[in-house]
Protein backbone atom coordinates (compact mmCIF):
# COMPACT_ATOMS: atom_id res chain seq x y z
CA UNK A 1 0.00 0.00 0.00
CA UNK A 2 2.10 2.71 -1.39
CA UNK A 3 3.52 4.71 -3.93
CA UNK A 4 6.41 3.68 -6.22
CA UNK A 5 7.55 7.13 -7.96
CA UNK A 6 9.29 5.42 -11.07
CA UNK A 7 10.47 8.72 -12.83
CA UNK A 8 9.05 12.37 -13.51
CA UNK A 9 7.38 12.83 -16.65
CA UNK A 10 8.14 15.54 -18.99
CA UNK A 11 5.90 18.92 -18.93
CA UNK A 12 3.08 19.36 -21.67
CA UNK A 13 5.67 22.54 -22.77
CA UNK A 14 8.97 20.04 -22.77
CA UNK A 15 6.86 17.58 -25.32
CA UNK A 16 5.59 20.64 -27.27
CA UNK A 17 9.10 22.01 -27.70
CA UNK A 18 10.12 18.52 -28.73
CA UNK A 19 7.73 18.05 -30.54
CA UNK A 20 5.82 20.95 -32.11
CA UNK A 21 3.05 21.66 -34.57
CA UNK A 22 3.93 23.26 -37.98
CA UNK A 23 1.74 26.60 -38.58
CA UNK A 24 -0.17 24.58 -41.49
CA UNK A 25 -1.95 22.77 -38.64
CA UNK A 26 -2.47 25.53 -36.17
CA UNK A 27 -3.63 27.76 -39.04
CA UNK A 28 -6.30 25.19 -40.56
CA UNK A 29 -7.08 24.20 -36.50
CA UNK A 30 -8.19 27.75 -36.32
CA UNK A 31 -10.41 27.62 -39.05
CA UNK A 32 -11.91 23.69 -38.39
CA UNK A 33 -12.55 25.18 -34.41
CA UNK A 34 -14.80 28.04 -35.31
CA UNK A 35 -16.84 26.19 -37.95
CA UNK A 36 -17.21 23.57 -34.85
CA UNK A 37 -18.14 26.34 -32.20
CA UNK A 38 -20.41 27.76 -35.15
CA UNK A 39 -22.39 24.46 -35.18
CA UNK A 40 -22.89 24.48 -31.76
CA UNK A 41 -24.17 28.44 -31.50
CA UNK A 42 -26.56 27.38 -34.35
CA UNK A 43 -24.79 29.71 -37.08
CA UNK A 44 -23.84 26.22 -39.56
CA UNK A 45 -26.31 23.86 -39.70
CA UNK A 46 -24.31 20.70 -40.96
CA UNK A 47 -25.00 17.89 -38.37
CA UNK A 48 -21.83 16.20 -36.77
CA UNK A 49 -20.74 12.94 -36.56
CA UNK A 50 -17.70 11.64 -34.53
CA UNK A 51 -16.66 8.68 -35.80
CA UNK A 52 -13.64 5.83 -35.62
CA UNK A 53 -12.51 2.98 -33.23
CA UNK A 54 -13.27 2.32 -29.97
CA UNK A 55 -9.79 2.78 -28.78
CA UNK A 56 -6.85 4.12 -31.15
CA UNK A 57 -5.39 1.00 -30.51
CA UNK A 58 -2.34 1.08 -33.56
CA UNK A 59 -1.03 4.04 -35.31
CA UNK A 60 -0.68 2.30 -38.56
CA UNK A 61 -4.36 0.92 -38.35
CA UNK A 62 -5.72 3.93 -37.39
CA UNK A 63 -4.25 6.45 -40.19
CA UNK A 64 -5.36 3.65 -42.73
CA UNK A 65 -9.10 4.30 -41.56
CA UNK A 66 -8.95 8.45 -41.77
CA UNK A 67 -7.40 7.62 -45.31
CA UNK A 68 -10.41 5.92 -46.11
CA UNK A 69 -12.57 8.26 -43.90
CA UNK A 70 -11.33 11.27 -45.73
CA UNK A 71 -12.29 10.23 -48.75
CA UNK A 72 -15.79 9.77 -47.55
CA UNK A 73 -15.33 13.51 -45.46
CA UNK A 74 -14.81 15.99 -49.33
CA UNK A 75 -18.01 14.18 -50.35
CA UNK A 76 -20.36 14.52 -47.63
CA UNK A 77 -19.16 17.77 -46.21
CA UNK A 78 -21.68 19.95 -47.07
CA UNK A 79 -24.08 17.92 -44.94
CA UNK A 80 -21.70 16.51 -42.33
CA UNK A 81 -19.06 17.53 -40.20
CA UNK A 82 -16.76 14.82 -39.54
CA UNK A 83 -14.86 14.86 -36.74
CA UNK A 84 -12.45 11.79 -36.30
CA UNK A 85 -13.07 9.81 -32.98
CA UNK A 86 -8.83 8.92 -32.06
CA UNK A 87 -9.58 8.08 -28.86
CA UNK A 88 -6.01 7.08 -26.91
CA UNK A 89 -7.00 6.60 -23.25
CA UNK A 90 -9.46 3.46 -22.89
CA UNK A 91 -11.41 3.93 -19.36
CA UNK A 92 -11.99 0.64 -17.55
CA UNK A 93 -14.70 0.22 -14.92
CA UNK A 94 -12.18 -2.34 -12.47
CA UNK A 95 -8.96 -0.82 -13.80
CA UNK A 96 -7.97 -3.80 -15.46
CA UNK A 97 -7.77 -4.77 -18.88
CA UNK A 98 -6.05 -2.61 -21.92
CA UNK A 99 -6.32 1.38 -20.97
CA UNK A 100 -5.51 2.56 -24.46
CA UNK A 101 -2.04 3.62 -26.37
CA UNK A 102 -1.38 6.00 -23.51
CA UNK A 103 -0.49 3.36 -21.37
CA UNK A 104 0.42 0.90 -24.02
CA UNK A 105 1.86 1.62 -27.22
CA UNK A 106 1.81 -1.97 -27.55
CA UNK A 107 -1.05 -3.58 -26.43
CA UNK A 108 1.04 -6.80 -26.34
CA UNK A 109 3.59 -5.32 -24.01
CA UNK A 110 4.14 -3.77 -20.64
CA UNK A 111 2.80 -0.51 -19.95
CA UNK A 112 4.74 2.52 -21.24
CA UNK A 113 3.98 5.98 -20.15
CA UNK A 114 6.31 8.17 -21.28
CA UNK A 115 6.74 6.10 -24.88
CA UNK A 116 2.78 6.39 -24.51
CA UNK A 117 2.88 9.88 -24.56
CA UNK A 118 4.77 10.51 -27.20
CA UNK A 119 3.23 7.83 -29.47
CA UNK A 120 -0.44 9.54 -28.87
CA UNK A 121 0.73 13.21 -29.41
CA UNK A 122 2.86 11.80 -33.09
CA UNK A 123 -0.04 10.29 -33.92
CA UNK A 124 -2.80 13.02 -33.42
CA UNK A 125 -0.20 15.72 -35.30
CA UNK A 126 0.12 12.46 -38.33
CA UNK A 127 -3.55 12.64 -37.97
CA UNK A 128 -4.10 16.19 -38.53
CA UNK A 129 -1.04 16.91 -40.96
CA UNK A 130 -2.08 14.02 -43.56
CA UNK A 131 -5.49 14.67 -43.33
CA UNK A 132 -7.12 17.72 -41.59
CA UNK A 133 -10.45 16.25 -40.20
CA UNK A 134 -11.04 17.80 -36.80
CA UNK A 135 -9.94 15.19 -34.18
CA UNK A 136 -11.55 13.93 -30.73
CA UNK A 137 -10.33 12.28 -28.04
CA UNK A 138 -11.48 11.53 -24.58
CA UNK A 139 -10.29 13.44 -21.29
CA UNK A 140 -9.70 10.25 -19.01
CA UNK A 141 -7.00 11.86 -17.26
CA UNK A 142 -7.22 16.04 -16.45
CA UNK A 143 -4.06 16.47 -16.21
CA UNK A 144 -2.95 14.68 -19.98
CA UNK A 145 -4.81 17.22 -21.69
CA UNK A 146 -2.15 19.67 -22.16
CA UNK A 147 -0.41 17.04 -24.13
CA UNK A 148 -2.51 17.41 -26.78
CA UNK A 149 -4.79 20.57 -26.55
CA UNK A 150 -2.95 22.54 -29.63
CA UNK A 151 -4.30 19.71 -31.96
CA UNK A 152 -7.70 18.80 -30.39
CA UNK A 153 -10.93 19.81 -31.75
CA UNK A 154 -13.33 18.22 -29.27
CA UNK A 155 -12.68 16.63 -26.18
CA UNK A 156 -15.24 14.05 -24.40
CA UNK A 157 -15.62 13.14 -21.13
CA UNK A 158 -16.82 9.72 -20.27
CA UNK A 159 -19.47 8.37 -18.37
CA UNK A 160 -17.33 7.25 -15.52
CA UNK A 161 -15.46 10.81 -14.96
CA UNK A 162 -18.56 13.10 -15.47
CA UNK A 163 -19.03 13.55 -11.89
CA UNK A 164 -15.75 14.38 -11.10
CA UNK A 165 -15.10 17.71 -9.96
CA UNK A 166 -11.48 17.75 -11.85
CA UNK A 167 -13.10 17.13 -14.87
CA UNK A 168 -15.80 19.58 -14.81
CA UNK A 169 -13.03 22.29 -13.65
CA UNK A 170 -10.89 21.69 -16.45
CA UNK A 171 -13.54 21.45 -18.92
CA UNK A 172 -14.01 25.20 -17.67
CA UNK A 173 -10.72 26.30 -19.24
CA UNK A 174 -10.94 24.44 -22.37
CA UNK A 175 -11.48 26.64 -25.17
CA UNK A 176 -13.36 24.13 -27.86
CA UNK A 177 -16.82 21.67 -27.07
CA UNK A 178 -16.61 19.64 -24.57
CA UNK A 179 -18.88 16.73 -24.32
CA UNK A 180 -20.13 15.63 -20.79
CA UNK A 181 -21.57 11.90 -21.27
CA UNK A 182 -24.60 10.89 -18.84
CA UNK A 183 -23.68 8.95 -16.20
CA UNK A 184 -23.66 4.84 -16.18
CA UNK A 185 -26.80 5.17 -13.60
CA UNK A 186 -28.04 7.69 -16.64
CA UNK A 187 -29.14 10.18 -13.84
CA UNK A 188 -29.65 13.80 -16.06
CA UNK A 189 -29.13 16.06 -13.10
CA UNK A 190 -25.66 14.69 -12.73
CA UNK A 191 -24.84 15.41 -16.60
CA UNK A 192 -26.21 18.44 -16.13
CA UNK A 193 -24.51 19.62 -12.71
CA UNK A 194 -21.54 18.87 -14.92
CA UNK A 195 -22.50 21.39 -18.12
CA UNK A 196 -23.39 23.96 -15.56
CA UNK A 197 -19.80 23.77 -13.82
CA UNK A 198 -17.91 23.33 -17.07
CA UNK A 199 -19.80 26.58 -18.39
CA UNK A 200 -19.00 28.75 -15.54
CA UNK A 201 -15.08 29.74 -14.58
CA UNK A 202 -13.59 28.43 -11.46
CA UNK A 203 -10.49 29.04 -9.48
CA UNK A 204 -8.15 25.76 -8.57
CA UNK A 205 -4.71 24.08 -8.59
CA UNK A 206 -4.07 22.51 -12.23
CA UNK A 207 -0.83 20.67 -12.74
CA UNK A 208 0.69 21.98 -9.63
CA UNK A 209 -0.44 25.72 -10.79
CA UNK A 210 -3.19 28.23 -9.34
CA UNK A 211 -5.50 28.79 -12.18
CA UNK A 212 -8.51 30.50 -12.70
CA UNK A 213 -10.57 29.64 -15.70
CA UNK A 214 -13.34 31.91 -17.48
CA UNK A 215 -15.95 29.06 -18.40
CA UNK A 216 -16.72 26.99 -21.62
CA UNK A 217 -19.66 27.99 -23.10
CA UNK A 218 -19.98 25.01 -25.52
CA UNK A 219 -19.69 22.53 -22.64
CA UNK A 220 -22.57 19.73 -23.67
CA UNK A 221 -24.50 16.26 -23.19
CA UNK A 222 -23.71 13.26 -24.48
CA UNK A 223 -26.23 10.60 -24.38
CA UNK A 224 -24.71 6.86 -24.45
CA UNK A 225 -27.68 4.62 -22.72
CA UNK A 226 -27.30 3.51 -18.95
CA UNK A 227 -27.33 0.48 -16.83
CA UNK A 228 -30.73 0.03 -14.41
CA UNK A 229 -30.37 -1.44 -11.32
CA UNK A 230 -30.50 -4.60 -12.41
CA UNK A 231 -27.41 -4.33 -14.72
CA UNK A 232 -29.46 -3.93 -17.93
CA UNK A 233 -28.21 -1.80 -20.77
CA UNK A 234 -31.35 0.44 -21.62
CA UNK A 235 -31.58 3.74 -24.41
CA UNK A 236 -31.89 7.21 -23.67
CA UNK A 237 -31.95 8.21 -27.49
CA UNK A 238 -35.77 7.98 -28.10
CA UNK A 239 -38.08 11.22 -28.65
CA UNK A 240 -39.32 10.73 -25.05
CA UNK A 241 -35.48 10.98 -23.98
CA UNK A 242 -34.50 13.89 -25.80
CA UNK A 243 -37.62 16.16 -25.20
CA UNK A 244 -37.07 15.65 -21.26
CA UNK A 245 -33.33 16.52 -21.92
CA UNK A 246 -34.56 19.93 -23.95
CA UNK A 247 -36.97 20.91 -20.62
CA UNK A 248 -34.01 20.74 -18.42
CA UNK A 249 -31.49 22.35 -20.32
CA UNK A 250 -34.31 25.49 -20.73
CA UNK A 251 -34.79 24.47 -16.97
CA UNK A 252 -31.69 25.10 -16.04
CA UNK A 253 -31.28 28.09 -18.20
CA UNK A 254 -27.44 26.94 -19.92
CA UNK A 255 -26.39 28.05 -22.75
CA UNK A 256 -26.11 26.56 -25.87
CA UNK A 257 -28.08 23.26 -25.62
CA UNK A 258 -26.99 20.58 -27.39
CA UNK A 259 -26.81 17.06 -27.37
CA UNK A 260 -24.46 14.65 -29.17
CA UNK A 261 -26.14 10.57 -29.60
CA UNK A 262 -23.83 8.09 -28.73
CA UNK A 263 -25.12 5.19 -31.20
CA UNK A 264 -23.10 3.12 -28.77
CA UNK A 265 -22.07 1.44 -25.66
CA UNK A 266 -25.50 1.37 -23.74
CA UNK A 267 -27.69 2.90 -26.41
CA UNK A 268 -27.16 0.04 -28.57
CA UNK A 269 -26.64 -2.89 -25.86
CA UNK A 270 -23.15 -2.98 -27.23
CA UNK A 271 -24.31 -4.38 -30.27
CA UNK A 272 -22.50 -2.95 -32.82
CA UNK A 273 -24.56 -3.15 -35.89
CA UNK A 274 -27.68 -1.48 -34.13
CA UNK A 275 -26.07 2.01 -34.43
CA UNK A 276 -26.85 2.18 -38.21
CA UNK A 277 -30.67 2.05 -37.03
CA UNK A 278 -30.26 3.87 -34.21
CA UNK A 279 -28.52 7.03 -36.27
CA UNK A 280 -31.63 6.79 -38.41
CA UNK A 281 -33.99 6.87 -35.89
CA UNK A 282 -32.30 10.08 -34.88
CA UNK A 283 -32.31 11.88 -38.16
CA UNK A 284 -35.96 11.02 -38.18
CA UNK A 285 -36.43 12.05 -34.49
CA UNK A 286 -34.79 15.86 -35.67
CA UNK A 287 -37.29 15.77 -38.51
CA UNK A 288 -40.08 15.62 -36.32
CA UNK A 289 -39.42 18.44 -34.07
CA UNK A 290 -37.91 22.25 -34.25
CA UNK A 291 -37.13 21.36 -30.53
CA UNK A 292 -34.84 18.45 -31.45
CA UNK A 293 -33.67 19.39 -34.84
CA UNK A 294 -31.97 22.46 -32.72
CA UNK A 295 -30.68 20.47 -29.81
CA UNK A 296 -29.80 17.69 -31.50
CA UNK A 297 -26.26 18.47 -32.78
CA UNK A 298 -24.85 14.53 -34.04
CA UNK A 299 -24.03 11.31 -33.06
CA UNK A 300 -21.09 9.50 -32.30
CA UNK A 301 -20.34 6.09 -34.24
CA UNK A 302 -17.80 3.42 -33.22
CA UNK A 303 -16.24 2.29 -36.46
CA UNK A 304 -12.70 0.81 -37.79
CA UNK A 305 -11.21 -0.69 -41.05
CA UNK A 306 -13.06 -4.10 -40.09
CA UNK A 307 -16.15 -5.34 -38.20
CA UNK A 308 -16.74 -6.51 -34.80
CA UNK A 309 -13.80 -7.02 -32.45
CA UNK A 310 -10.76 -9.69 -30.98
CA UNK A 311 -8.53 -10.24 -28.10
CA UNK A 312 -5.70 -9.10 -28.08
CA UNK A 313 -3.00 -11.25 -29.13
CA UNK A 314 -5.61 -13.32 -30.20
CA UNK A 315 -4.66 -16.36 -33.04
CA UNK A 316 -5.62 -15.03 -36.20
CA UNK A 317 -5.75 -11.59 -35.42
CA UNK A 318 -6.60 -9.35 -37.83
CA UNK A 319 -5.52 -5.92 -38.68
CA UNK A 320 -8.00 -3.07 -38.36
CA UNK A 321 -10.33 -4.51 -36.09
CA UNK A 322 -11.49 -3.43 -32.56
CA UNK A 323 -9.31 -4.72 -29.16
CA UNK A 324 -11.63 -3.07 -27.45
CA UNK A 325 -15.73 -2.78 -28.12
CA UNK A 326 -17.04 -4.23 -31.19
CA UNK A 327 -17.08 -1.64 -33.96
CA UNK A 328 -19.18 -1.23 -37.41
CA UNK A 329 -16.59 -2.32 -40.43
CA UNK A 330 -15.97 0.78 -42.57
CA UNK A 331 -18.34 -0.77 -45.56
CA UNK A 332 -21.07 0.08 -43.81
CA UNK A 333 -19.71 2.95 -42.09
CA UNK A 334 -19.47 4.27 -45.76
CA UNK A 335 -22.84 3.38 -46.44
CA UNK A 336 -24.13 5.17 -43.30
CA UNK A 337 -22.53 8.45 -43.72
CA UNK A 338 -23.57 8.70 -47.68
CA UNK A 339 -27.79 7.71 -46.73
CA UNK A 340 -27.38 10.63 -43.40
CA UNK A 341 -26.04 13.05 -46.23
CA UNK A 342 -29.38 12.12 -47.86
CA UNK A 343 -31.37 12.09 -45.20
CA UNK A 344 -30.54 16.07 -44.08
Amino acid sequence: MSFDFSYKLPTPKEIKEMYPVSDRIKNNKVVMDKELLDIFSGKDDRFIVIIGPCSADNEDSVLKYLSLLKGVEEAVKEKLYIIARIYTNKPRTTGEGYMGMVHQPDPEKDPDLLNGIVMIRDLHMKAMRDYMIPIADEMLYPENYRYLDDVLSYVAVGARSVENQQHRLVASGIPVPVGMKNPTSGTLRVMLNSIYAAQHGHNFIFRGWDVTTSGNPYAHAILRGYENKHGNMMPNYHYEDLMLLYSMYKEAGLKNPAVIVDANHANSGKRYMEQIRIVKEVLHLRQQSTELKSLVKGVMIESYIEEGNQAIGCENFVYGRSITDPCLGFKDSEKLLYEMADLI
